[in-house]
């Protein structure tokens, strides 16, 4: 396996995840936020979007974070696997408020220069609502564009160790 896509709520620990993935198995790393977000949290335009991102997914190795939904067809056919971080909701909100309080003086590494974190109600809102609203459309777009891919349910912190743990030498 050389291209694993990292999926789930905000919160959910998909930027952890990904670094650890892409750490233990010497893949490059890619943060989709970075490649989205310009300063002030401005979004570039569909198309030059979903260009820049079948340019990423078309990389020979890789282990990338991120839902962006708009962009699954793009990246599904081309993933060797799909690792779904889905712990409950609450503790997705937990993560996202300490992750704010922590970040409040320093930016995160996994967003680009000029987007500080931020959280507003309608955010919090996309966390709440995940499992009923987006995890559907996510297993969806799977069963449609990647019916055959191989995926890895995670929903909780042990669930996440003992995966972690049985990644034998380089390979997933």
């Amino acid at each position: 396996m050389h291209r694993i896509l990292v999926v789930g709520s905000a919160g959910a620990g998909k930027t952890t995840l990904a670094r650890e993935i892409a750490c233990r198995l010497d893949l490059p790393l890619i943060h989709l936020d970075r490649h989205f977000w310009q300063p002030g949290w401005t979004a570039p335009g569909e198309a030059r979007w979903r260009e820049t991102v079948a340019g990423l997914a078309a990389r020979p190795a890789w282990v990338m974070d991120g839902n962006y939904g708009g962009t699954l067809d793009l990246r599904l056919p081309r993933a060797d696997l799909l690792v779904f971080s889905d712990p409950p909701r609450l503790r997705c909100l937990g993560r996202v408020l300490r992750r704010r309080w922590a970040h409040r003086a320093t930016p995160r590494d996994d967003l680009p220069v000029g987007c500080p974190e931020q959280i507003d109600l309608q955010f919090l809102r996309y966390v709440w609502r995940f499992p009923r609203d987006s995890r559907p459309r996510l297993l969806a777009a799977v069963a449609s564009r990647a019916p055959d891919l191989p995926m890895v349910r995670l929903r909780g912190r042990a669930d996440v160790r003992r995966w972690l743990e049985s990644l034998p030498d380089g390979q997933p």
